[in-house]
C-alpha cells in the first residue's frame, strides 16, 4: 500500500504556527519579490483570492477583507517541511519526497495492521510535533493514494483527514467521483484531447484500452490508467539531481542601463554554478533570456533568449559567467525597459564523468578555487566572496516587504515567550 501525506496549505500553516493570531483568518503568501498569490489559507480562498493572483490586482481585496499578507519565507518553509518528513521518516523506511509539502511512503509488510488508525496517529503525531495539519491518502497505487488524499482533504470532517481505498468498491466510487482534469498527471493538453473523447472521469479514463492510451498519452500515460485500475506501475523514485538549473528574477524596479543588467546576469549565473557544484554536475549548455514588463502596455515591449554551448562541461563560476555575459551582449537592445532576467543551466553531466576535449578542457586551477570559494561562503555567510563581475558594495535582495522572522533557523529571530 502507498500513502500519499500532504501538508495542508502548507506556506499558509507555517505562518500560522509561529502566530496563533491567524489561526481562522484568512492568509495569503505571495511569490518572490511579492508578485503574485502562491498559496492560501481556506478563508483566503473563500473570498474569492485566486491561485496566481497578481498582489498590486488585489490589494483592494487584501485590505477590505483584511486578509494577512506575507512575503514568501523559504528558509522557514524549508526548515518546516525537513521536520515533517523526519517525523513521516518514522513509519516507514521507503519515503520518497515529491515536494515541499508532499510525501509518499510505501508500506511493505503491513497487511495485518489498521492503515486508517495508522494515518490517524500520522495526523496528530506531525501536528504535535511541528504545528502542520496534514492529510493522508492510502491506496494500493501511488495515483490511487493521490486520489485517496483528495477525498481526504475535501471531507476531512468525515474521514479525520484520513482516507484508505483498501476495496474494489471504494476504489470504483472514488475514480468515478474524480474529475479527469483533477487526475494527478493529466494536464491540460491531455484533459482537452480526452474530453473531446467523452471521457470526463477518472473511472471512464480508465475504460480507454491500453491501445488508445499509449498511442496517445505513450508509456507514461498506460502506467496512470494502470495504477488507477489499482494495478501499481509507479513505484518510489529516489532523490535525483536535477537536469536543468535555473535562477530567475523579477527586478525590483525596471533598468534601461547594460551594466545594471550584466550584473544580474553575472550574479544569476554564479548562483547556477553554486548549484551545480553543490550536485556535482556540470553543464554543457547556458540559457540566458531578458524580458520588458508585460503590464506595461505604455512601453515598448521586448523579450529574446538564447542558449549558448559550452566549449567543454563545466561548474566554475568564471567560466559560467564569461558565457553567460556573452549570451547578454548578442540579445540586449538599447531603447527599453527590462524588468526580468534569468539564467538556466542545461545538459547536465555528473563531474566525475567529464568528456575530454583534444585542443581545450578548461583551467586546471579553477575546481580548485570554487572549493575555496564555497566554503569560504559557507563559513562567513552567502556572497561573502565575490566576483569582479558582481556588485561588491550592494546586496541585491528581493522584495519582500511582508517578510515574517525565520523562527527556525536564525537565533536572532528566535520566538519571544512572555509568561
Amino acid at each position: 500500500m502507498f500513502a500519499l501525506v500532504d501538508c495542508n496549505n502548507f506556506y499558509a500553516s507555517c505562518e500560522r504556527v509561529f502566530n496563533p493570531t491567524l489561526n481562522g483568518k484568512p492568509v495569503v503568501v505571495l511569490s518572490n519579490n511579492d508578485g503574485c498569490v502562491i498559496a492560501r489559507s481556506n478563508e483566503a480562498k473563500a473570498l474569492g483570492v485566486p491561485m496566481g493572483a497578481p498582489a498590486f490586482e488585489y490589494k483592494q481585496l487584501f485590505n477590505k477583507h483584511r486578509i494577512n499578507v506575507f512575503s514568501s519565507n523559504y528558509a522557514l518553509y524549508g526548515d518546516m517541511s525537513s521536520r515533517v518528513m523526519t517525523i513521516l521518516a518514522t513509519y516507514t523506511p521507503d519515503i520518497e519526497i515529491y515536494s515541499i509539502d508532499e510525501a509518499f511512503l510505501k508500506f511493505t509488510g503491513f497487511d495485518y495492521f489498521n492503515l486508517q488508525k495508522i494515518g490517524e496517529l500520522m495526523t496528530k503525531k506531525v501536528f504535535k510535533g511541528t504545528g502542520i495539519p496534514i492529510s493522508v491518502g492510502i491506496a494500493p497505487s501511488k495515483a490511487l493514494a493521490k486520489v485517496a488524499n483528495r477525498i481526504a482533504k475535501k471531507f476531512a470532517e468525515r474521514t479525520n483527514s484520513v482516507y484508505v481505498i483498501d476495496t474494489e468498491e471504494k476504489r470504483l466510487k472514488a475514480i468515478k467521483w474524480l474529475q479527469i482534469e483533477d487526475v494527478w498527471g493529466i494536464g491540460r493538453q491531455h484533459t482537452k484531447r480526452l474530453k473531446f473523447h467523452k471521457v470526463n472521469t477518472a473511472y471512464q479514463f480508465t475504460k480507454l484500452t491500453d491501445a488508445w492510451v499509449r498511442k496517445n498519452m505513450s508509456v507514461v500515460g498506460l502506467r496512470l490508467k494502470h495504477d488507477l485500475e489499482g494495478k501499481p506501475s509507479l513505484d518510489l523514485e529516489s532523490p535525483a539531481n536535477k537536469k536543468m538549473i535555473a535562477t530567475t528574477r523579477s527586478f525590483e524596479k525596471m533598468y534601461t542601463e547594460y551594466k545594471d543588467i550584466k550584473e544580474r546576469i553575472a550574479t544569476y549565473s554564479i548562483s547556477c554554478a553554486e548549484k551545480l557544484r553543490r550536485q556535482d554536475t556540470h553543464c554543457n549548455k547556458i540559457m540566458v533570456f531578458l524580458h520588458t514588463n508585460g503590464f506595461r502596455k505604455n512601453l515598448p515591449q521586448y523579450g529574446r533568449n538564447i542558449v549558448i554551448k559550452t566549449e567543454y562541461p563545466t561548474n566554475s563560476s568564471i567560466v559560467i559567467s564569461k558565457y553567460a555575459i556573452i549570451a547578454l551582449k548578442a540579445i540586449y537592445r538599447e531603447g527599453y525597459h527590462y524588468k526580468k532576467a534569468g539564467v538556466i543551466v542545461q545538459d547536465l553531466t555528473p563531474a566525475t564523468e567529464k568528456q575530454l576535449s583534444l585542443f581545450t578542457n578548461g583551467n586546471p586551477k579553477h575546481p580548485a578555487i570554487m572549493q575555496i570559494v564555497d566554503r569560504l561562503n559557507k563559513a562567513y555567510g552567502n556572497n561573502k566572496v565575490k566576483f569582479a563581475s558582481q556588485s561588491l558594495g550592494r546586496q541585491w535582495k528581493m522584495k519582500q516587504e511582508k517578510l515574517s522572522p525565520r523562527y527556525t533557523t536564525n537565533l536572532q529571530d528566535i520566538i519571544t515567550i512572555r509568561i
